[in-house]
């Protein structure tokens, strides 16, 4: 639900050939997000699947971000799929990767409408049973990670649109009161936890987030232990809330933290490079929302890559809405976030923007001669990077107009210190001799 590789795609080349090339000055790994958000005291986190922490997926999870949050490994559906039941396996993943790789978790979620077991959504309880159970619930699952998860999100989507209580098991069964005991069995089982109230649209000032913000400033009066408020921010490209700020600054000024918690911002498919830049802007501004107000704690993206989103399969015909594509590329939302967190960055050009060809100019028994030509039409590039693998133990033996090295059948080729511009509607051309036995196929090209 909701290694390291960066870089420009350049299609179209010979055959069926690939290439595709980077910026180093704009290389994700340069900076990981993480280390940027940590030296401005926050949190960059992301939710995750325990079963995909491996690969590419893992090494990205890992390296960029100093949180993680379970997608829905600690729902109640997950840890308790019948009374008395507990399957821990996939969140006990999730907090050993976390622990393993020096980072926050953040529970999610003990008290929601959604996703909780059958047994438990078509029982008949009296309002003690169901107070009970609730207690139970939280008692179990807090005190099992009891000194692990940084912060709780202790009550999810309690809110409808007008700020009125949302209609539910817990709000029906138990009066709006349920919040505030939910907060106070949660503090039972893990002082040191954060606990968090959590809700969608009330990202900017309107009547749901007031609602909550009376909320939070009843139970504060009242001594109820609540830490923070969680702005969920599933948002739409161009519609970030001009009160963004002035919503995370008044929350602040209640004296509780502000996180954002779930960001994504869909788009109408396809993408294009309009909605691209305009996402990069949402991304950038919401980010550098929350450096601003020093009661922010952080952001988290609900997932990072698109192919791990749960917008498609939700909202039909939306999607593209995290900061990596599909193949775990980083796409300028990603460098947006890197600048609203100070770090610098050239971001890549358009997509299809620049282009690269590859041929062999001439192949003999024991060899060949390739040539790889960049051009850019629409962009230009300050530097650039091929990489790709051979298919039949080819070997490069030499290289002009490049630094090509090969380690086993990977090759990477980086522009020399003379040509690594390539400006709007010029070229650079680099080559190279290589050695082959029996064939001589094109190769597929991965990014570097």
């Amino acid at each position: 639900m909701r290694s390291l590789r960066t870089g420009l795609s350049l299609a179209a080349v010979a055959g069926s050939l690939a290439l595709l090339f980077t910026a180093p000055a704009a290389h994700a790994a340069d900076t990981p997000l993480r280390d940027l958000a940590a030296a401005k005291g926050k949190v960059i986190g992301t939710a995750v699947t325990g079963s995909k922490l491996t690969g590419t997926y893992g090494d990205l999870a890992g390296a960029q971000f100093n949180s993680l949050t379970p997608g829905n490994a600690m729902k109640w559906g997950t840890v308790e799929p019948t009374q008395g039941n507990f399957d821990w396996t996939e969140a006990d993943q999730i907090v050993a990767f976390a622990q393993a790789h020096n980072q926050q978790v953040r529970g999610h979620t003990l008290v929601w409408h959604n996703q909780n077991p059958n047994w438990l959504t078509n029982g008949s309880w009296t309002s003690a049973q169901l107070g009970s159970l609730l207690q139970n619930h939280i008692t179990t699952e807090v005190s099992r990670y009891k000194g692990r998860i940084t912060a709780w999100d202790v009550v999810n989507e309690p809110f409808n649109e007008d700020g009125t209580y949302r209609s539910t098991i817990w709000y029906n069964g138990l009066g709006a009161d349920y919040i505030a005991n939910a907060l106070t069995w949660a503090h039972a089982a893990d002082p040191a936890a954060k606990l968090y109230i959590n809700d969608y649209n009330v990202e900017g000032v309107n009547a749901k987030s007031t609602a909550l913000y009376n909320l939070v400033k009843d139970l504060k009066g009242r001594g109820v232990p609540i830490d923070g408020v969680g702005l969920q921010a599933h948002l739409i490209v161009g519609q970030v809330p001009a009160t963004l700020q002035q919503n995370i600054q008044r929350f602040a000024d209640l004296g509780v933290d502000v996180a954002v918690t779930e960001l994504d911002v869909r788009m109408a498919l396809p993408a294009d490079s309009a909605k691209l830049a305009q996402q990069a802007a949402d991304f950038k501004s919401v980010v550098a929302a929350c450096v601003a107000v020093t009661r922010c704690a952080g952001v988290t993206v609900w997932g990072f890559a698109d192919s791990d989103s749960w917008v498609p399969g939700t909202f039909p015909g939306y999607g593209a809405a995290t900061p990596y594509d599909d193949n775990y590329a980083p796409k300028p939302a990603y460098y947006a976030i890197v600048e609203a967190l100070g770090g610098t960055t050239t971001t890549p050009p358009p997509s299809g923007a620049c282009s690269a060809t590859y041929s062999v100019q001439s192949q003999w028994n024991t060899g060949f001669t390739g040539q790889v030509t960049v051009s850019c039409s629409g962009a230009s590039l300050s530097s650039w990077k091929a990489n790709w693998t051979f298919g039949a133990g080819q070997r490069i033996t030499q290289a002009w107009n490049a630094t090509c090295t090969q380690s086993g059948s990977s090759v990477s080729c980086a522009n020399a210190s003379y040509n690594g511009s390539v400006p709007d509607g010029g070229s650079v051309t680099f080559g190279f001799n290589g050695s082959w036995s029996g064939s001589n196929p094109v190769p597929t090209v991965t990014l570097g």
